[in-house]
């Protein structure tokens, strides 16, 4: 699977450590950056991760921010996309079966290395149950398509 990857700032560290488990699992990561640990604004990576994810480059996506709140807003902005803001593995699992989430998103500065590699495994390695949950796919799809 090819995997996009992108952070602020404030994440730097944490998404080094991310895209080397990501990568020891097996799959490919695009990494969209940002490299350094220079202030940046995370809209900018939000939308290059959803770009990549929306358009077929990429498979999933990873985000992570300060909270992974505010880049996950900027990656909902981009139609097809489906970001969902985790903190612990649960969530992370619930939101690929039951709303096909194709991003996840989380805060280096409010979960550690273990949680967050807790979350990556959940997410990605967690099958879209479909059935009835795809209707209701099909609903946040209708509200997105009517701008």
């Amino acid at each position: 699977m090819k995997i996009a990857i992108g952070n602020d700032h404030a994440a730097l560290e944490l998404k080094k450590v991310i895209k080397a488990y990501v990568e020891d699992m097996g799959h490919e990561v695009i990494d969209f950056g940002t490299h350094t640990a220079d202030s940046c604004d995370y809209p900018v990576y939000g939308e290059k991760v959803a770009r990549a994810v929306a358009g077929g480059e990429c498979d999933l996506g990873i985000l992570i921010c300060g909270t992974g709140i505010g880049i996950s807003l900027a990656a909902n902005k981009v139609k097809g996309i489906r970001a969902a803001v985790c903190s612990e593995s649960y969530s992370a699992r619930l939101t690929r079966a039951h709303n096909n989430a194709n991003i996840i998103a989380f805060g280096a500065r409010v979960i550690g290395e273990d949680t967050a590699k807790d979350i990556v495994n959940a997410f990605i390695n967690t099958p879209f149950e479909g059935g009835r949950h795809q209707r209701r796919i099909d609903m946040i799809t209708e509200i997105e398509n009517k701008g």
